[in-house]
């Protein structure tokens, strides 16, 4: 699966800050033309996101289009003019039901028969931010196949509920840990929601780690200075390698000897910790680690 630590919104109606983006490093660049866009740029996002995605040298990082909802006037057009540039991916926001992604997919399966491109290889993002979104959470995440990722969205879902949003997040945080729970049961990557503080950088940190903390294995990042800290997060250090290789080999060998549960270094270590080193390993893997 794509490695998606970082994934960086740049409003779809500016060239400049695209091609910026592509030269950012991130995993993930993702052109809106929603809610970075105005009503009446709407048109002229279309264009210049549908030339990006031809022309602009994103090298390895991933190409994704957000578009309106599904529920709105202006989701078919921006299928329309963007479908034929051919993203990696396209995110989908307010989703509140499975037909939403369902029909999504089926308009992009029928581009991939008519341009003849590979079946399923256009990835769908569900972003999750209202609270018809929250409560349909089981069934959007067992939607479909091309489903690669929940996205939690703080800040609309707090608009949606009436709630004020605050430094620690507890209006949201159950949302936000529903969101890892089914992504996670369905095979899916969760994204957390953007830090909205753009010059608190050690406040970016801090909140990613408690986001991985909680399971997720990617944020939104709405600035190019908060991909770095960002990255730098969801990467494991060369410490965390040494203990999770040191554990799952200390694993291997009580194993070959009979032993389940043994003692490593005054801890003890069964069967949760092993997998939490295998996912160490796993998340160093993707950032192209060699562990």
């Amino acid at each position: 699966m794509r490695i998606r630590r970082a994934l960086l919104f740049m409003p779809g109606d500016d060239r400049r800050k695209i091609e910026k983006g592509a030269a950012s490093g991130v995993d993930s660049v993702i052109m809106d033309l929603e809610d970075g866009v105005a009503l009446s740029q709407k048109a002229a996002a279309r264009t210049t996101t549908a030339a990006a995605l031809r022309d602009v040298d994103f090298g390895r990082t991933e190409k994704i289009v957000r578009v309106n909802p599904f529920s709105s006037p202006f989701w078919a057009d921006d299928m329309a003019a963007t479908i034929a540039a051919r993203p990696d991916a396209y995110v989908l926001p307010k989703v509140e039901s499975a037909h939403e992604i369902r029909m999504m997919s089926s308009y992009i399966a029928a581009a991939e028969t008519r341009y003849g491109w590979e079946a399923g290889a256009i990835h769908l993002l569900a972003i999750i931010e209202t609270a018809r979104g929250v409560a349909s959470l089981r069934d959007i995440a067992e939607s479909d196949p091309r489903l690669a990722a929940l996205i939690f969205g703080a800040e609309d879902l707090a608009g949606d509920i009436g709630a004020a949003r605050t430094p620690e997040g507890w209006e949201v945080f159950y949302a936000r840990s529903a969101v890892v729970i089914h992504a996670k049961a369905a095979g899916l990557q969760a994204i957390d929601t953007p830090y909205v503080a753009l010059n608190d950088l050690p406040g970016l940190t801090a909140d990613t780690r408690r986001a991985l903390g909680m399971g997720y294995t990617g944020k939104l990042a709405i600035h190019p200075r908060q991909v770095e800290p960002i990255q730098q997060v969801f990467t494991p250090a060369a410490d965390d390698i040494v203990r999770a290789k040191r554990l799952l080999a200390a694993h291997a060998a009580h194993q070959a000897a009979g032993t389940g549960v043994f003692d490593l270094d005054g801890k003890m270590v069964d069967m949760p910790m092993v997998r939490a080193a295998e996912t160490v390993l796993a998340r160093a893997r993707a950032a192209g680690l060699d562990v």
